[in-house]
């Protein structure tokens, strides 16, 4: 069983209606990036006070993305084969103690490794938490809960650099990894108090290399990951590419570009909040083909306003683009809720894989994105690129993703039987 904790009858069922797990589950996915957010307002102040350019500050935001995308890869195959709290709680330690250090850092480089650390121990949370997921609720459910964990998450990553601004001024830098420490340490608490072991009993010889070899033989998963993992990006590369516009091109304060960019993240929010609604009533696939609907629409509409010029005003193209992200929540929630629903008991790998080419492959196409804006005098770059992934995303769906058919049961064939039988 691999150290499995075996359950009572009703207990996933318990487990699946707490409310307290619900917020674990949401605090743990979101204690990363959240963190992320945090340290961003006080990025100037860090260059300043270490004597260092602004672009080596930002080292301590790059290179932790590097360490989320690594940690999705090493921490979701850790908990299909050690269990889910184990690897939790191992990753929340790792980010205490990062954190700690981060706190008595005395140079630059000091800060940057330590915040490398810091996001590959939190963002075991990321991962194992869609792991969580697959593991207490049937599939059909699995894309509304990601996806009200995902509308909590964007609260709190709203109000995350905002928090680490008033933190910053009111008592500094190092304040900010002291209230991350004291949140790492709750969390961690939480999860070894009200958790329990929720990862299922794994066939005999699975591992890291079987499950990938089975997962990738699979169309489906590739199909799913793809969808999802093209889908972000339209993220990134609108992230990129959208302050060079907003504010080069059209000659708006960055203040401005914030508050836009804002209405893009609460139109993600809205459709995470509806897709919660529309889930349990209408299948996985119905739900990706509406969000990549709008995704369509959205993208071919400010690929439109880019050639009649109208998108050279803020209202137009971030208008349009907050249709683009409100599709973009559904494609990414049920997406994901495909891939891990694969092979149930390999959750955390297919979790792992999938959040590790999300982010890898984002930090490019965020590269892409701001070369795209910052390169160009009008918008037609920047929103053909968006359009483009658009619909790779999907093709993805459409022509990898295989149609899903009638599966001949026992049950089936037994209901057939007494039907012919009761027409005789």
């Amino acid at each position: 069983m691999h150290g499995m904790i075996s359950k009572p009858p009703g207990a996933a069922t318990d487990i699946a209606t707490s409310r307290l797990v619900l917020l674990l589950l949401v605090v743990m996915t979101g204690i990363a990036p959240i963190s992320l957010y945090m340290l961003v307002p006080a990025l100037p102040v860090l260059a300043t006070n270490f004597g260092s350019d602004i672009s080596i500050a930002q080292m301590t935001v790059s290179l932790y993305m590097v360490g989320i995308a690594l940690s999705q890869l090493i921490m979701g195959p850790l908990s299909d084969r050690l269990g889910r709290r184990p690897v939790l709680l191992g990753g929340l330690a790792l980010m205490v103690a990062a954190s700690i250090a981060c706190i008595f850092a005395q140079t630059l480089p000091q800060l940057i490794a330590a915040r490398f650390f810091q996001a590959l121990g939190g963002a075991a949370g990321m991962v194992v938490s869609r792991a969580i997921i697959r593991d207490i609720y049937e599939r059909d459910r699995v894309a509304s809960m990601i996806s009200l964990v995902v509308a909590a998450l964007m609260i709190g990553q709203m109000v995350s650099p905002l928090t680490g601004g008033l933190i910053e001024t009111a008592f500094g830098w190092r304040a900010i990894f002291y209230a991350i420490t004291i949140a790492a340490i709750l969390v961690a608490v939480g999860i070894a108090v009200a958790l329990p072991e929720t990862r299922r009993s794994r066939t005999a010889g699975s591992g890291f290399r079987r499950d990938m070899g089975i997962l990738i033989r699979n169309r489906a998963f590739v199909g799913y990951v793809m969808c999802q993992v093209l889908a972000s990006q339209i993220i990134f590369t609108f992230a990129g590419g959208g302050p060079y516009i907003v504010v080069t091109q059209m000659g708006r304060s960055s203040a401005e570009y914030g508050a836009w960019f804002a209405s893009t993240g609460l139109a993600f929010l809205v459709g995470n909040l509806l897709c919660v609604r529309f889930a349990p009533r209408h299948s996985l696939e119905k739900l990706i083909w509406f969000g990549l609907a709008l995704q369509l629409c959205g993208s071919l509409l400010n690929l439109s306003w880019s050639f009649m010029g109208w998108n050279e005003a803020p209202a137009w193209l971030f208008g349009t683009q907050m249709i683009v992200m409100a599709g973009n929540a559904f494609v990414m929630a049920n997406s994901a809720a495909g891939a891990i629903s694969i092979r149930p008991e390999a959750a955390g790998t297919a979790s792992g894989a999938m959040g590790f080419l999300q982010q890898g492959i984002g930090a490019l196409m965020s590269q892409f994105g701001a070369y795209l804006g910052g390169h160009s005098a009008t918008t037609l770059p920047l929103t053909s690129a968006v359009l483009a992934i658009s619909l790779l995303c999907a093709c993805m769906m459409f022509f990898v993703v295989p149609r899903r058919e009638v599966v001949v049961s026992e049950a089936l064939i037994e209901q057939a039987e007494e039907e012919e039988s009761g027409m005789m």
